[in-house]
């Protein structure tokens, strides 16, 4: 059990290096899709009260404040999850970019691919 670990050859460690490029690649992919999905998101709030107003005409304030406040919480609450999901995920990415460089500034070859 006690094995002594052998240094990695040139090849192995060029198969190792990118394998761990292509899964911070694979994260950042994710990372741009929760801001696609964080966009997404952000835009029905302003689908839904955009034909509140177009709207309005049809309808009296009065008679209708118990649901246009409902509505209005469910935006609130909406717009804040995508505003969360919107910065998490611009900072992932700028994390997962920062890790790529690195390896861009240490391995020659890397910088030549990406």
């Amino acid at each position: 059990m006690s094995e002594t670990s052998k240094p990695l050859t040139e090849k192995e460690l060029d198969s190792e290096i990118l394998a761990e490029v292509q899964l911070l690649l694979a994260e950042k992919r994710t990372s741009l899709s929760a801001l696609r999905l964080g966009i997404a998101i952000f835009a029905f709030p302003l689908s839904v009260l955009s034909v509140l107003i177009a709207t309005s005409k049809n309808y009296h304030m009065g008679e209708v404040m118990g649901l246009m406040i409902m509505v209005l919480i469910i935006n609130l609450g909406l717009v804040t999850l995508a505003v969360y999901l919107i910065f998490r995920a611009l900072r992932r990415i700028r994390h997962y970019d920062r890790i790529i460089d690195e390896y861009k500034k240490e391995y020659g070859k890397l910088a030549r691919l990406l």
